[in-house]
């Protein structure tokens, strides 16, 4: 039989309300959005916290006020943020030790290179930025051995090939927990990040996946595709994912095009194409158990 198809419902991010009226802030928000993404398929849901604030305990606070409501109703829901701010990598990643010593973790953040995160101009060229997405080697030693000390799950983010190959690299050498999934994120060309398009990342074409299931091949982890500016379903790239094996990411946090739909309606299409493929969706148990999580169901 098939492999269950886990949905990933990455909920606000980037996007505000002047992009998406339904996008959610406030912890409370969050926890009403999460609870019917978890009800219409997701299993995992990724969220950043309200007010924008990145500080450790801070940070912590606000996420736990949105995910305890969900938890309390939903012990077996997978839940993870982002990555923080500061100076430090300890410090960028200070809210995670608190939400996994609260025991409301199970799934960590590896982001195994830097990027030039940003939109396009009106003629497709960057717009002026400083600001680099920098994990440096020693800082991705610490993200793994976060997830190792915590038995967190690593949530990989594959934003350039590159990314991959030092996740590979760390997988052959039997350093990546278990738990891991592979998130590989295309770059759309819908209105993003404050420009029309996204300058980063393959396109999310079938010769673009193809490149990176040629990276994967022979490996046993499992793999998920987003679209950042864009639309994974009505790209053709989510169809492609799932007659491959794949596993699928959708949610306002990556959403742009036409419409203005909720996260809800964005994992109820995501759970039809998958049933359309002959697939089904899986549980949160499910997805658990796929991946191998370490940590048992938030306490």
């Amino acid at each position: 039989m098939p492999t269950p198809v886990i949905i990933e419902a990455a909920i606000n991010g980037v996007t505000g309300p002047e992009r998406n009226p339904s996008v959610p802030r406030s912890p409370a928000e969050i926890a009403a959005d999460a609870a019917r993404c978890l009800a219409a398929g997701a299993a995992i849901v990724h969220s950043h916290n309200a007010e924008f604030v990145l500080e450790g305990a801070r940070a912590a606070e606000l996420y736990l006020a949105a995910w305890r409501p969900v938890l309390r109703e939903r012990p077996d829901a997978i839940l993870y943020p982002t990555a923080g701010a500061g100076a430090t990598i300890a410090e960028r990643y200070a809210h995670e030790v608190l939400l996994a010593e609260a025991g409301a973790l199970r799934m960590g953040l590896v982001d195994p290179g830097s990027v030039n995160l940003g939109g396009a101009d009106e003629h497709g060229l960057p717009q002026p930025s400083d600001f680099v997405y920098v994990n440096s080697h020693s800082d991705i030693l610490y993200e793994v051995g976060l997830c190792e000390r915590y038995r967190l799950g690593p949530s990989i983010s594959i934003f350039e090939p590159g990314f991959l190959r030092v996740a590979l690299a760390f997988h052959r050498a039997r350093r990546l927990p278990p738990g891991a999934l592979v998130k590989l994120y295309f770059g759309g060309d819908e209105a993003y990040l404050g420009g029309p398009g996204v300058t980063f990342g393959l396109p999310p074409t079938a010769p673009s996946l193809a490149a990176y299931l040629a990276m994967l091949e022979g490996c046993d982890l499992p793999w998920s595709v987003a679209v950042l500016g864009g639309d994974v379903i009505a790209s053709g790239l989510a169809r492609l994912a799932l007659e491959r094996g794949g596993h699928l990411r959708v949610g306002l946090e990556d959403y742009a095009g036409p419409r203005r739909p909720t996260n809800e309606e964005l994992v109820r299409e995501a759970a039809a194409l998958v049933r359309a493929t002959g697939r089904r969706v899986a549980t949160c148990a499910e997805a658990a158990s796929i991946l191998g999580l370490p940590r048992e169901e938030a306490s």
